[in-house]
């Protein structure tokens, strides 16, 4: 594959290429009330952090990453969060609104499309994402990592499995934290609600196709941790973990 990688700030004409790739999210994820409320303004108020993939100058689109910019060392900061993913997004729009100086730049996705999958596509958008932020002159890369073995096991500890590592040569157990440690990065901590997803049942049924009709726990396909079902008051609610990773460019 000719891949060929830009910021959308290059080519804003793949946006909407960008968001039409079929991918393998599963549906409810598309409903984070942070992530519905942010996504689509990364990529007007940083196009610069969105990279868009393309199989040649011409072809196919392939795969997007989307990073925002950031302050960790802002008042009341300084560590990574254990609400993840939602949080950054948070700080990142936050920082932008009152003209804080970004110190770091925090991933918030990598996605390939399903047509090019198993091509080591997302190990080079990893790649270029540490570059981008090398030229727009940071240093420090952060990513809140959905590790994408946990679902296979969503009864497992998150740290416990964020910290597994093959006995052949130290990596990762799981595949996505492997890419990132074999590109540089450190697993540093878990960040254990790392997004939050509240539903009524009515939603969860249309999202997953199961019942949601007894009181506990769910698994739910695609899901790192079981979702947490309230039936008799009409609501679940999913929670889920990330691992911090930390790339130093």
């Amino acid at each position: 594959m000719d891949l060929h990688i830009t910021t959308l700030a290059e080519r804003p004409e793949l946006q909407g290429p960008m968001w039409d790739m079929k991918h393998l999210w599963p549906e409810f994820m598309m409903y984070d009330p942070v992530g519905w409320s942010h996504m689509g303004k990364i990529v007007t108020d940083f196009p610069e952090y969105v990279l868009v993939a393309t199989d040649g100058v011409d072809g196919p689109f392939v795969a997007r990453a989307f990073s925002v910019p950031f302050q960790l060392g802002a008042k009341g900061r300084g560590e990574l969060p254990d609400t993840g993913w939602d949080q950054v997004l948070l700080w990142a729009f936050s920082d932008l609104r009152h003209g804080r100086t970004p110190d770091t730049v925090s991933a918030i996705e990598v996605t390939v499309d399903t047509g090019a999958l198993g091509q080591g596509v997302s190990h080079r958008m990893l790649a270029a994402m540490r570059d981008n932020a090398r030229r727009l002159g940071f240093s420090d890369v952060v990513a809140p990592v959905r590790p994408n073995g946990k679902h296979l096991e969503a009864a497992s500890s998150i740290h416990e499995y964020a910290f597994r590592t093959r006995e052949s040569d130290g990596l990762p157990h799981d595949p996505w934290l492997r890419v990132h440690v074999r590109a540089g990065g450190t697993v540093e901590k878990v960040a254990p609600a790392s997004m939050t997803i509240g539903g009524s049942v009515e939603q969860w049924r249309r999202w997953t196709g199961l019942p949601f009709d007894t009181d506990g726990q769910v698994d739910v396909e695609g899901a790192l941790v079981p979702v947490h079902c309230e039936a008799s008051r009409g609501y679940a609610v999913y929670v889920e973990p990330n691992v911090w990773v930390r790339h130093r460019l």
